[in-house]
């Protein structure tokens, strides 16, 4: 339900922030405590207080830049519908969208789309101006779940387990499989290799816990 309020390369974006910073937040308490009992209990407690505070974070950032980006259009909208003339509107449209246009349209059929635009722009009535949204606050909510979830993975070993350094490498090693499983489900919406991108964040968590291991976790 929550994940409908967001794009997929965001909430992909957010699960991947959450594995890689609960990761390293485990791998750097059992380092700063020797693995023992008090490096799971700080791993369990700095995990979840990790991840809630940067949901917490994100999901404001996130308010934020919705809003920003919707008054930035509202703002375009009006500034094409205010141009001297047709020729300043156009080229205001062109700078705007031909970015995103330019590698799968033809010129003509770019600049004809472009001049309905702007002939809408110019005689009907032009969007105003919003503030905070409900989809915005439900999607920074979204966010802030996606984060907490994000850490469960590595909590529960820790959780269930009890000897404190064979959890905390479950812990490891789940999280670093959901960021195999996480790039190989990224890949198709970026039209990559799904196998390289899962072995891409795959390798980086294994990265990471080398680093702690070699480091004394």
């Amino acid at each position: 339900m929550f994940l409908s309020y967001l794009k997929p390369s965001e909430s992909l974006t957010e699960i991947v922030a959450g594995l890689i910073m609960v990761l390293t937040f485990t791998l750097a308490a059992s380092v700063l405590s020797g693995g023992g009992q008090d490096g799971a209990r700080a791993a369990l407690l700095g995990a979840i207080g990790c991840n809630a505070a940067w949901g917490i974070i994100d999901g404001v950032l996130y308010m934020m830049n919705s809003t920003f980006d919707r008054n930035r259009r509202i703002r375009f909208a009006r500034a094409i519908a205010s141009a001297p003339d047709e020729a300043a509107a156009l080229a205001a449209i062109r700078n705007e969208l031909d970015p995103y246009l330019g590698s799968v349209t033809g010129v003509e059929d770019r600049e004809q789309f472009y001049r309905s635009i702007r002939n809408s722009l110019a005689h009907g009535q032009l969007p105003q101006r919003t503030g905070l949204l409900r989809d915005d606050v439900m999607g920074a909510i979204s966010i802030f779940c996606i984060a907490l979830v994000a850490a469960l993975p590595a909590v529960l070993p820790l959780l269930l387990i009890d000897q404190p350094w064979l959890a905390l490498r479950v812990s490891n090693l789940l999280v670093v499989g959901l960021m195999f499983v996480v790039g190989y489900h990224w890949a198709k919406y970026v039209d990559a290799n799904r196998w390289l991108a899962g072995l891409g964040l795959l390798g980086l968590g294994l990265a990471l816990v080398a680093v702690a291991i070699l480091l004394g976790g």
